[in-house]
C-alpha cells in the first residue's frame, strides 16, 4: 500500500487498532529523531577567543552581570570529547549558571589534534599550554588571583599542574569526578593490564590514538545501558519533546570524540592505568616529581556516586595528599556525565560550585 498525501495516512492509521497506531507514531517520531532533524546547537553562552595555541583556543565569557567575582575562573576539560558539555545548552550549562551569578569565566578548549600532533604528552599541556592560559586569564581579568574547575581528566592535568607551580596565584582548585587513584579503576584495571594490553604496539601503530576507540572502551564498561539504553528511553518518551530535545544533545556529544595524540595516551594508561604513579609520588614531567602534597590552594573536590568512569574511590584519596587547609569532599547522587548536566546537576551540582567559589572569590 502506497500513500502520496500525509492526510491518506493519517485516515488509514484512524481505521487501525488504537495499538497499531501507537507504534506507527513511536516509529515514525523515532526515525525522524534518528534521520531527519537537524543536529541542536551547543556551547551558545556567548564567548570571545582571547588566545590560541596549536589547535588549543582560551575562551572568556561575557559576563552577564556588571560586576564580577574578584577572581576569576578558569575551566579545563579533558583531552578526550569536546569541551561544550560545560555549555551544553541554556537552562542547562555550568558555564552559563556561573556567568549569571557574576563570575569571570574562562575555558581552554584544546581542540582536535591531528597526525602532526601525536607527539604531545602531558608534559607539554601542564608546562607550557596550562601556565599560559593562566597568565592569560590573570592579564586580561586583572585579577591578582585564580581560580581552576577541572573535569574529568581535566582535572588530573590540574592537580599535576598545581602541585608543580606552588608558588603561583592560585587560590581555588574545584576537582569535578577527576581520577588520582589507580588502584583500583574497575573494569579498566583488567583491560589495561599491562600482560593483555600493548600499549606501545597500539600508539605506535595509531600515532594518535581515535576517538572511536577510546569512545568503545567508556560504552563497554556498561553496554546495554550505553549501546542499547538511549534507543530504548527514545522509543518508550517518543511524546515528551522535552526529553527528546536532552536526548538529542547528548547523542550529539557522546559521539563527538576527539584523537587522542599517542604519546599523551602512553602516559595516561602507563602512568597513570597500569603503574598509579600520580597518587605515590612516583610521577616525573620533565624530569620534576609531581607530589600532590605540594597543593595549598582551597580545594573542592565532588565525586560522583554512580561515577563507572571515574569513581569516588579514584577521586577521594586526593584530598589526604594535598596540603590545603581549606579543602572539601562532596558526592554526587548522579553519574560521570550527570553530574554536570541534567536536572541534578541544575539543583545541586552547580549550586554547590557557586557557593563554594563564591565565599573565596571575593
Amino acid at each position: 500500500m502506497v500513500f502520496s498525501t500525509t492526510k491518506e495516512v493519517e485516515s488509514w492509521l484512524n481505521m487501525m487498532p488504537e495499538e497499531t497506531q501507537k507504534s506507527y507514531r513511536r516509529f515514525k517520531r523515532v526515525s525522524d529523531v534518528l534521520t531527519r532533524e537537524p543536529e541542536p546547537q551547543v556551547g551558545q553562552t556567548p564567548k570571545e577567543v582571547i588566545w590560541t595555541k596549536n589547535k588549543a583556543k582560551l575562551y572568556r565569557y561575557q559576563p552577564t552581570l556588571t560586576k564580577t567575582k574578584k577572581v576569576p575562573l578558569l575551566i579545563i576539560y579533558a583531552l578526550i570529547n569536546k569541551p561544550y558539555i560545560v555549555d551544553l545548552t541554556p537552562g542547562s550549562s555550568l558555564i552559563e549558571y556561573l556567568t549569571n551569578q557574576g563570575h569571570d569565566v574562562y575555558l581552554l578548549d584544546w581542540g582536535t589534534p591531528g597526525y602532526e600532533d601525536r607527539n604531545l604528552k602531558f608534559d607539554d599541556y601542564v608546562l607550557e599550554y596550562i601556565p599560559r592560559a593562566v597568565q592569560k586569564v590573570l592579564r586580561k581579568s586583572g585579577a591578582d588571583e585564580i581560580s581552576i574547575l577541572g573535569y574529568c581528566m581535566g582535572g588530573t592535568l590540574t592537580s599535576i599542574f598545581a602541585a608543580l607551580h606552588s608558588d603561583w596565584p592560585i587560590r581555588n582548585l574545584v576537582f569535578l569526578t577527576s581520577p588520582f587513584d589507580f588502584e583500583d579503576t574497575g573494569l579498566f584495571s583488567n583491560w589495561l593490564d599491562e600482560r593483555y594490553f600493548n600499549l606501545d604496539k597500539v600508539v605506535d601503530t595509531f600515532g594518535i590514538v581515535p576517538g572511536e576507540m577510546i569512545d568503545l572502551g567508556n560504552k563497554l564498561l556498561k553496554p546495554l545501558v550505553n549501546y542499547v539504553g538511549p534507543y530504548v528511553s527514545l522509543a518508550e518518551r517518543y511524546e515528551n519533546e522535552e526529553f527528546i530535545k536532552s536526548w538529542s544533545l547528548m547523542q550529539k556529544w557522546v559521539a563527538d570524540g576527539v584523537p587522542f595524540p599517542g604519546e599523551a595516551f602512553r602516559q595516561w594508561i602507563g602512568e597513570f592505568y597500569q603503574n598509579n604513579k600520580l597518587i605515590n609520588d612516583e610521577l616525573f614531567i620533565r624530569g620534576r616529581q609531581v607530589k600532590l602534597s605540594d597543593i595549598k590552594a582551597n580545594v573542592l573536590n565532588i565525586a560522583a556516586q554512580r561515577d563507572h568512569i571515574a569513581a569516588p574511590n579514584q577521586v577521594e584519596p586526593l584530598i589526604e595528599k594535598i596540603s590545603s587547609t581549606d579543602k572539601t569532599f562532596e558526592v554526587m547522587p548522579t553519574g560521570h556525565v550527570s553530574v554536570i548536566v541534567g536536572g541534578t546537576a541544575v539543583r545541586k551540582t552547580y549550586p554547590l560550585i557557586d557557593q563554594w567559589l563564591s565565599e573565596r572569590s571575593n
